[in-house]
């Protein structure tokens, strides 16, 4: 195809598609869509090479947000049956950050539910980050908090944090029908925070809301706007008891079309996996890797992910590795032009998770099989993973029964899935 062609020669240059062709790929066939996983591979490897980061998330308070975010079931009125609880203490985050990194994750993804942290708060989450460093220097930390006041970012920075996600989540035209407590442009505001007090910016999208593929087009060229070191992709998680349970009108196919636009118009930024991916990509879910050089580890804010060994051994069977605490992620032109105040966008023409398929987060000693790169503990029985659909269940449609509430890990004294 000519588009695939012309698309993966601009992605080699850092070069923004046209808004035409980011809206062709969305609209490829399913007789297209290998072609359209394997073009956009040749970008993810050109920039990332076979490598995939590992990360893990960490609930530091759960529940009983005040905000009315549609897709969130920690939003205003929701009665989906999660986890409820008040400030973790840095030693229990400490500890729950240790499975993670156990697991071989990279970065550890501190997430806080409400519109946006006290300067008492700020303080809290920068004790507990200090912690975090203290027993795994290595490790880098990402501060997810809601919206930011002023110099809150600049604190966090100080205290250690290396950066900062905030969600944008659906286009600017679409955002007042999911959120009405706070606007697209506070959003678009705090990213900038971020980025201006030295932390990296970590900013996504909820695909599977019932947005259009103009809106998908829209939200993602303004992340290449804002240049973003992170941009993960959320898959909506349709719980019961918040305003979108019904919405079920991802497909794995369209799935692995929304990751490959997102790769095209974000050639070399980190793109992440993150949350829904075992609902809505379900057995395709390895195909995603040739579209993401980053994947969560394990569980998610408040709904269980696939076992945090299937996920090691997913990244093995297709042939790629875990990404080292050694190696750094972004490629190296990323980091000088990151180190001088700009990115990917401000160098070419304009440049480019972690949640429960949406909100603020989803950003999950080597003992592991060969090829993996990072240790396999067994997961306890409590901790089996959803059952993968069969021959007998339709592909596409409602799937619920693969949406599990999170029992275990933070804020419990269960073991938690890494």
């Amino acid at each position: 195809m000519d588009l695939l062609n012309t698309l993966v020669a601009k992605g080699m240059r850092r070069e923004s598609p046209t808004r035409e062709e980011a809206l062709a790929v969305l609209a490829t066939s399913d007789d297209q869509l290998l072609d359209v996983v394997a073009a956009a591979g040749k970008v993810r490897r050109q920039w990332f090479g076979r490598r995939v980061k590992l990360n893990y998330l960490v609930n530091l308070k759960s529940g009983l947000c005040p905000e009315d975010c549609s897709y969130c079931s920690q939003r205003l009125g929701s009665t989906a049956g999660i986890l409820k609880y008040s400030w973790l203490k840095p030693e229990e985050a400490v500890r729950a950050a240790g499975a993670g990194v156990a697991g071989g994750a990279k970065r550890v993804c501190l997430v806080a539910s409400g519109r946006g942290p006290s300067d008492r708060d700020v303080d809290r989450v920068s004790r507990t980050i200090e912690a975090i460093k203290d027993e795994h220097a290595d490790v880098e930390v990402c501060a997810c908090l809601g919206l930011l006041g002023d110099g809150q970012a600049g604190r966090l920075r100080e205290a250690g944090a290396d950066a900062y996600n905030h969600n944008l989540n659906t286009s600017e035209e679409m955002y007042g029908q999911i959120t009405t407590t706070h606007t697209y442009a506070d959003r678009v505001e705090t990213v900038r925070q971020a980025r201006t007090a030295g932390l990296s910016a970590c900013s996504g999208l909820i695909a599977g809301m019932g947005e259009s593929d103009e809106d998908l087009v829209d939200v993602v060229f303004e992340l290449r706007a804002l240049d973003p070191d992170s941009v993960p992709v959320n898959f909506l998680i349709p719980f019961e008891g918040t305003p979108l349970a019904g919405e079920w009108n991802l497909t794995p196919r369209r799935a692995l079309r929304i990751l490959a636009m997102v790769r095209f118009v974000c050639p070399d930024a980190e793109v992440r996996l993150a949350g829904g991916r075992e609902v809505q990509l379900r057995s395709l879910q390895p195909l995603a890797l040739h579209l993401a050089n980053s994947i969560f580890l394990g569980d998610y804010l408040t709904s269980e992910g696939q076992a945090g060994r299937a996920d090691l051994e997913m990244i093995a069977d297709a042939g790629f590795e875990v990404e080292g605490a050694e190696t750094t992620t972004l490629p190296a032109h990323r980091v000088k032009e990151a180190a001088h105040g700009g990115g990917c966008g401000t160098a070419a023409g304009g440049g480019c998770g972690p949640s429960d398929g949406g909100g603020c987060g989803p950003c999950g000693a080597s003992h592991g099989e060969p090829g993996t790169g990072a240790a396999q503990p067994e997961p306890a029985e409590a901790t089996a993973a959803p059952a993968a659909p069969t021959a007998a269940e339709p592909a596409d449609g409602a799937r619920p029964d693969l949406v599990s509430v999170r029992r275990r890990g933070a804020g419990t004294d269960v073991a938690p899935n890494a």
